[in-house]
């Protein structure tokens, strides 16, 4: 067996694998079309090479060289699916089809030129190269961020470009791709191609299943870090998150401020009117939250509290946001309430300090809800600095001291 024919089967393997592993990822929902798309990328891969082995089986291989060929390019517009569904884009499938049946019909005209003409050779390798461009005007027409791998990705679709459209010229330097179809896995070209056809689609492969896993994560992250009912960030979600604004306001050398809600009574809402009403009356702040602080950190920390990291915002700016929303829910009509009833709700605010952390922040922003609480409720405290909290631990001595 010739080392052609060995890297062959190595291929033919190798697309097995990868079909499999794309097609597992498919059962996720982030990955469902992308994968399944690459999946069937990579079972034309199987076929393609099955025939590729069998052509030398053949007398009259133009038929089944015509085949490979077809399915080969096919593989690669499956693959440019995959991207498209993957990145967003609307995939030119009525381009890459008529592509495909065009130079299907060159290839097969052309197997009348003499074996080592050039012109046969470019119309067999150049629509292959042409098919890797596509995959990378797919991915930089994407308005979607990209990171390292997608950019790698960018960078891989250009060199196995490039590959394929040098693959003529390196058979001519390597004294042509066999005397007839039959011969060609047994020359040096042959070697160098399916070598070069192996490292560039198991790059891909590699790189794209990274992307899909990585996608699958992310959305897995995501949604363990949302809290189902109101559909803002819960406690563990909101302090990544909220960690991450601080210190990219820091960075940046903006203000950030955090507010801490709570609502007033709110078990008495449960017990009076029931679970679902209550469950009602989260809904429909968490939505007042998320419409007057679009764009900004929020998070349901605890059963009736909620806390918003305002970017951007001083003190003064994030009073104004909580007196708008308090105002705003107190005059707010909740289904499943009696009309007259209405809720109301407290706050607290803090200012990032510059010797301060998040936790620093988060825990003045608690005290001054305190405050709130103290003051009688449906109202708001602010911490203007650091020192604000022995305020809160003389509130809390006097009201023990009361007690006694």
């Amino acid at each position: 067996m010739s080392g052609a024919n060995f890297i062959l089967l190595i291929n033919l393997a190798v697309a097995g694998l990868l079909a499999a592993s794309f097609m597992a990822v498919s059962f996720h929902d982030a990955g469902r079309a992308p994968a399944r798309w690459l999946a069937s990328a990579y079972v034309l891969g199987v076929v393609y090479s099955a025939i590729e082995f069998s052509i030398p089986a053949f007398n009259d291989a133009r038929l089944p060289v015509v085949t490979a060929f077809a399915v080969f390019l096919g593989a690669t517009i499956a693959f440019n699916g995959g991207l498209a569904r993957k990145y967003g884009v609307a995939p030119p499938w009525t381009p890459m089809l008529f592509f495909l049946a065009a130079t299907t019909i060159a290839v097969y005209f052309v197997q009348d030129l003499p074996r080592q003409s050039l012109t046969r050779i470019m119309a067999y390798q150049l629509p292959y190269a042409a098919m890797q461009f596509v995959g990378l005007g797919i991915v930089w027409t994407s308005r979607q961020s990209r990171g390292r791998l997608d950019l790698i990705l960018m960078a891989v679709l250009a060199a196995s470009g490039l590959q394929f459209a040098s693959k003529p010229f390196i058979a001519h330097a390597l004294g042509g791709w066999g005397a007839n179809p039959q011969a060609y896995l047994q020359s040096s070209y042959a070697l160098v191609s399916q070598s070069l056809g192996t490292v560039f689609a198991l790059a891909l492969a590699l790189l794209t299943l990274g992307i899909l896993v990585r996608d699958v994560l992310a959305e897995v992250t995501s949604k363990s870090e949302v809290d189902t009912l109101s559909g803002l960030l819960n406690r563990g979600g909101f302090t990544r998150h909220a960690e991450l604004a601080v210190h990219d306001a820091r960075r940046l050398g903006v203000p950030v401020a955090m507010v801490i809600a709570d609502l007033d009574h709110f078990k008495s809402v449960n017990d009076s009117f029931g679970h679902a009403s209550g469950d009602r009356v989260i809904e429909a702040f968490a939505g007042l939250l998320r419409e007057a602080a679009e764009g900004h950190v929020l998070g349901r920390i605890g059963g009736e509290e909620f806390a918003v990291i305002l970017t951007g915002a001083n003190l003064a700016a994030a009073r104004l946001f909580a007196e708008g929303t308090r105002h705003a829910f107190g005059a707010l009509p909740i289904s499943g309430l009696p009309a007259d009833n209405r809720c109301t709700s407290s706050f607290g605010i803090a200012e990032l300090h510059v010797s301060e952390g998040f936790s620093d922040l988060m825990r003045r922003a608690d005290e001054a809800l305190y405050l709130a609480k103290n003051a009688g409720r449906d109202c708001v405290r602010v911490s203007t600095g650091p020192a604000d909290g022995l305020a809160v631990v003389k509130i809390g001595q006097a009201r023990i001291n009361g007690r006694g």
